[in-house]
């Protein structure tokens, strides 16, 4: 008998056969929204007959997810969506934080001459995703927003840690909404930062950053309670 994301999710046979990247962004959609929850488990074998491929995608997918944090893959266990818990969302706004009020101070020293119009082409298709409604899309363009930042921060091994953290604090972010938001006002939380970095003014930049990262969600002000950057 087919698990739960199986017999839910329904995907017409006649579909082309999935790539990986097809399998890998449908289940980080719904790992995101909340679609599947954490403990969900995950089979390779399922997979495949949901979204008409063979194995081979559905193990890169799970491969990929695993590397975001989002699947625990155990051996002959299996996989399962990853838990998503307060302490670790904490940790993760922490580091961030540290990650980019340090970065964007660095990026304005040495700006690359596209990063003020990359920065706005950003916000403005976050605006997009909101006025579409679409949260998974306004999320992606966010992460892309603050990791644009970094790259001009010149320290590329850091990007990777940036990025989980960022994948992270959405989906705590997601799942902690207990009423609908307001998308459009989510996008337009990041205008305050691409105007200190068009001004070049590294201490109002790093001040709009750790002000927005602290109040993502509730828990923000405790987490920061002390200035803690």
């Amino acid at each position: 008998m087919p698990g739960l994301y199986a017999q839910r999710t329904a995907r017409p046979s006649a579909l082309r056969p999935a790539k990986s990247g097809e399998v890998y962004e449908a289940v980080k959609r719904d790992i995101m929204l909340g679609e599947l929850p954490p403990g969900e488990p995950l089979t390779e074998m399922e997979l495949a007959g949901l979204f008409g491929c063979s194995q081979g995608p559905v193990r890169e997918a799970l491969l990929q997810l695993q590397e975001e944090g989002l699947v625990i893959r155990q051996g002959h266990r299996g996989t399962r969506v990853a838990s998503c818990t307060a302490d670790e969302a904490v940790e993760m706004f922490r580091l961030r934080q540290s990650i980019e009020c340090r970065g964007v101070i660095r990026a304005i020293q040495h700006p690359s001459r596209t990063l003020v119009a990359d920065l706005k082409s950003l916000v403005a298709e976050m605006e997009n995703a909101a006025g579409a409604g679409d949260e998974y899309r306004l999320a992606e363009f966010d992460r892309d927003f603050h990791r644009r930042l970094l790259r001009d921060a010149d320290l590329p091994a850091l990007d990777p840690i940036l990025h989980r953290c960022l994948v992270h604090n959405h989906r705590f972010k997601i799942s902690e909404s207990k009423q609908e938001r307001d998308l459009f006002a989510t996008a337009r939380r990041h205008v305050s930062i691409v105007d200190a970095v068009e001004r070049s003014d590294a201490a109002k930049a790093a001040e709009a950053l750790a002000h927005h990262i602290a109040t993502i969600v509730d828990l923000g002000p405790e987490v920061f309670a002390n200035g803690e950057h």
